[in-house]
């Protein structure tokens, strides 16, 4: 049973109306990404305060007894 060439032509003409479709919307998808993230704050220095300060309140509590 052969296909008609109207309902050939309305088959292959969906099929490419949808994949532009799917091209823009990815196109658009990928232009609305949110840029990456700058880098890390410095974690070693807050680790390195941090240190410093519980080092210092376990003095004054030792000196305070």
């Amino acid at each position: 049973m052969p296909v008609k060439p109207q309902i050939l032509a309305a088959i292959s003409g969906a099929i490419s109306a949808y994949l532009a479709y799917e091209e823009a919307y990815q196109a658009a998808a990928l232009s609305a990404v949110a840029p990456p993230p700058g880098p890390p704050p410095n974690l070693w220095g807050l680790a390195g305060r941090q240190y410093a300060m519980n080092l210092r309140l376990l003095l004054q509590r030792r000196s305070l007894r």
